[in-house]
């Protein structure tokens, strides 16, 4: 082994299978100077009891594509290094008990195939052809993924050390870092055997990515969101049927998930292995007299096999071969798990120059391509594919270690659950809670989280069915849907009031704001006391954010984006400041709330409550105002279309606010009906159609792109290049015939037959009467009058391109209605 450097262009703290992958792939991108530390043997963690399944199954685009990537480099990854690793590529099945289950499989499947990965609907006989040995009972059919299988965990990660190692990567085995400094721009990565200096630091340490995220605390880090879970597995001795069924077909039996029971089962060696994901889980190391241990290195915890039994005997009646034979060893081992039981991979929230690569519950089948994703952050602070689903700065102040337990308790026993549209989880929630929160429970609101903050979906009415049954399922049709059309028809035809906490919002301020915010953009700044929509482009062109830009004063500025956004957001700005100046930046998302008020009576009901407000002025106006006796800035714009203006005020007048409007005649409505009307003027929402996979361009944003200005704003030339060949793909609007289910986020589309394109959000426009779904297609499939076929879960619909304006209020009159 080589002595320890005592500087390095990056260290990785974590020897599992993503770290090693990370290094794998940043030295072969000829970052050699990289040196990843682990403090016992490469695997020793929760690599090394992993049961190496290797799905590409997703209902997240960015994973599958994470699981693709890997997958596909796992299957020539011993030849490429050469090392031999036993890596079975024996296909699965994933069983459905029911009609919505198909329904989630067909979706999958037609993401699937948009990836260029062949998954295939099964019939229940054809399930038993794929596996004779299970049983049909209470089967509605199934998926089949030709290209599932398993990996033997410590093979993949020796071969990718070993790729590493032959590209210039180091390994230090055995030595374990035990804290950071900062001194400059440099991290000092410490350890029994010395100090590094370094450009870059990953916190790659598994289940111990709690303890490592501490170091990083006094420079501006958070406590990282992640419980530790108990989950087992056990093995069967050899099983002469299936010994002789192996022999005979020369492969291995495909693997089988029954995710309505919640469990995998697979064949290992001659006998199976069954993995149950129980409702009755169990976290470790959560509690003072559970304390996680300094080394828990190649070590497990007790049997605990009577929180199994269900999922036993339920297998067992699956697959009798499963009860022909013996227990022969069972793992219970630690595995990390974030709130939502996605990996933390990107940025480190509040850190410069630091990053997270943790928190895998599925680190076998994700590592390949976690790697790769690690390597583009770290190299070029940007990634091919839009990694939002993992970016560890989606969880921010209100993932506090109680959130974060119930969560992972939650997702952790429903692992395989499906997510509908108009669900909502219960763990975790009350977390951010705005002031009007009982009133609004009081008028039936039903609430769901953004970013922590508590807002209203939809208003129920006596006798409407609020159960969390009743939420569960695909069809646009459920108690909500009544409400939800009573609501907008509220909005269309008098007045309505949302009371939307959580808006992230920033002040920037200072000598040369405006000069500087000109070179983020992609386009153009409002005049003083006017707004507009700003564009940051990454260095490809692609959306990164979109930000309303409101101007007070020549060089003060106050910039809101969406609840999730906050950190993300926050950081964007941040780190393109310069270092030395005087424009200052200042999260306000908490000093200030937010209520919309719209419909073509709003002006009616603010006459009253701002009699001296001007409320003749145009829209994308601002004007401070004294509204029901409260301070408050009125911004003369509406995202559900119509005349409308949004209240921005302090918390604590907000009560006031709202009973004073509330009392003016206006009718509660929730974020179901504003989906619905911003779906109908075709705006974008962020991670929708805003996100790194499109460029501004590709977005219909032409009008926000000014590639005349001087200002060499990031991805420019880029765009240049891309206007002067012509996007080749561009943004839709259609509506779909026929459809009881609105079509999801990434549904394909096809022109006869051909996939030409996906969708990127879908709902009910109740003002036109009509299912819309926003997507993106290829130029050629993008005129008006074009006719496609869009997938909605398993069964084609007739879809039609509309013009290129909106949907409901094509002219923007109702926006612009100036009388008084």
């Amino acid at each position: 082994m080589t002595d320890l450097p005592t500087t390095a262009r990056v260290v990785i703290i974590g020897g599992g299978v993503v770290g090693v992958s990370t290094l794998f792939h940043l030295a072969r991108a000829g970052w050699t100077d990289c040196v990843l530390l682990e403090k016992n043997e490469l695997t020793a963690g929760s690599t090394w009891h992993a049961a190496g399944n290797c799905p590409n199954f997703s209902n997240s685009w960015a994973v599958m594509n994470m699981q693709r990537y890997g997958l596909e480099m796992y299957r020539g990854l011993g030849d490429a290094v050469g090392y031999p690793i036993n890596y079975h590529v024996t296909g699965a099945l994933r069983l459905a008990h029911s009609r919505t289950r198909m329904q989630e499989f067909e979706h999958v499947a037609s993401m699937a195939r948009a990836q260029g990965l062949g998954m295939e609907m099964c019939t229940p006989a054809e399930l038993q052809e794929h596996n004779p040995f299970i049983e049909l009972h209470d089967l509605a059919g199934g998926l089949w993924d030709p290209l599932d299988g398993d990996i033997d965990p410590a093979q993949l990660t020796q071969a990718l050390a070993k790729g590493a190692r032959e590209a210039g990567g180091q390994i230090h085995r055995f030595t374990a870092a035990t804290g950071i400094d900062r001194d400059g721009d440099e991290w000092i990565v410490k350890t029994g055997k010395g100090d590094i200096r370094c450009e870059k630091v990953v916190n790659a340490a598994g289940y111990y990515a709690q303890r490592v995220g501490e170091w990083f605390r006094p420079h501006g880090g958070r406590r990282v969101p992640a419980v530790v879970m108990s989950h087992q597995y056990f093995l069967t001795e050899e099983i002469p049927e299936l010994a002789a069924w192996t022999a005979e077909k020369g492969h291995k039996m495909p693997m089988v998930r029954d995710v309505d029971s919640s469990y995998y089962l697979r064949q290992d060696k001659n006998g199976l292995n069954l993995g149950p994901y129980e409702r009755n889980c169990k976290a470790h190391w959560v509690t003072p007299d559970d304390p996680m241990p300094e080394d828990f290195s190649f070590q497990l915890y007790p049997d605990d096999l009577d929180r199994l039994e269900w999922y036993i005997e339920d297998a067992m009646a699956r697959m009798p071969l499963l009860g022909s034979s013996g227990v022969g060893r069972v793992i219970n081992g630690p595995i990390p798990y974030a709130p939502d039981g996605l990996p933390m991979l990107g940025p480190m929230p509040g850190v410069p120059n630091a990053f997270e690569a943790h928190s895998f519950t599925f680190g076998i089948a994700q590592g390949g391509g976690a790697g790769k994703v690690m390597a583009e952050w770290i190299m070029h602070g940007e990634t091919e594919w839009d990694m939002w689903d993992v970016d560890p700065r989606r969880f921010t102040a209100h993932a506090g270690q109680s959130f974060t337990l119930a969560k992972a308790l939650e997702t952790y026993g429903h692992e395989y659950a499906m997510y509908f549209p108009h669900h909502a989880w219960p763990a975790g929630r009350n977390r951010k809670l705005s002031p009007l929160h009982d009133r609004l429970l009081k008028s039936g609101g039903q609430m769901g989280a953004y970013n922590g903050w508590e807002r209203a979906n939809w208003f129920a009415g006596p006798g409407d069915d609020t159960s969390e049954q009743a939420t569960q399922t695909w069809d646009r049709d459920g108690p909500w849907a009544v409400r939800v059309h009573e609501e907008v028809e509220a909005v269309r035809n008098h007045v309505g009031v949302l009371d939307l906490p959580g808006f992230s919002r920033f002040a920037l301020s200072g000598d040369g704001a405006a000069d500087w915010l000109l070179g983020q953009i992609a386009g153009a700044l409002p005049k003083v006391g006017r707004m507009t929509l700003g564009y940051f482009p990454d260095s490809r062109g692609r959306v990164l954010s979109e930000m309303s830009i409101l101007r007070h004063a020549e060089e003060e500025f106050t910039l809101i984006t969406a609840a999730p956004a906050q950190w993300h957001d926050y950081e964007l700005l941040r780190n393109a400041l310069p270092s030395r100046g005087v424009i200052t930046l200042a999260d306000r998302t908490d000093a200030v709330s937010t209520l919309i008020l719209c419909g073509p009576k709003s002006r009616a009901v603010l006459t009253q409550l701002a009699p001296d407000a001007d409320l003749s002025l145009p829209w994308l106006s601002l004007q401070d105002a004294s509204v029901q006796g409260k301070p408050a800035l009125l911004a003369r714009v509406c995202f559900a279309g119509e005349l409308g203006w949004e209240i921005h005020a302090a918390p604590t007048d907000m009560p006031a606010l709202y009973d004073a409007v509330i009392a003016a005649g206006a009718k509660p409505f929730g974020m179901f009906a504003l989906n619905s009307m911003r779906l109908e003027k075709g705006y974008r929402t962020w991670k929708g159609e805003l996100s790194q996979e499109y460029t501004l361009l590709e977005a219909g944003l032409d009008r926000f792109v000014r590639l005349d200005k001087p200002q060499d704003f990031p991805g420019k030339a880029a765009l240049i290049a891309e206007q002067a060949a012509g996007p080749k793909r561009r943004f839709v609007t259609l509506i779909v015939e026929g459809n009881a289910q609105d079509a999801p986020a990434m549904a394909t589309l096809r022109l006869k037959g051909e996939a030409v394109g996906e969708v990127t959000s879908g709902g009910y426009g109740y003002r036109v009467d009509g299912s819309i779904a926003l997507g993106m297609v290829q130029d050629r499939a993008a005129a008006p009058g074009t006719e496609l076929m869009v997938e909605i879960f398993g069964q084609s619909y007739h879809a039609v391109v509309q013009p290129e304006a909106p949907l409901w209020d094509s002219q923007n009159a109702r926006i612009r209605a100036q009388e008084v």
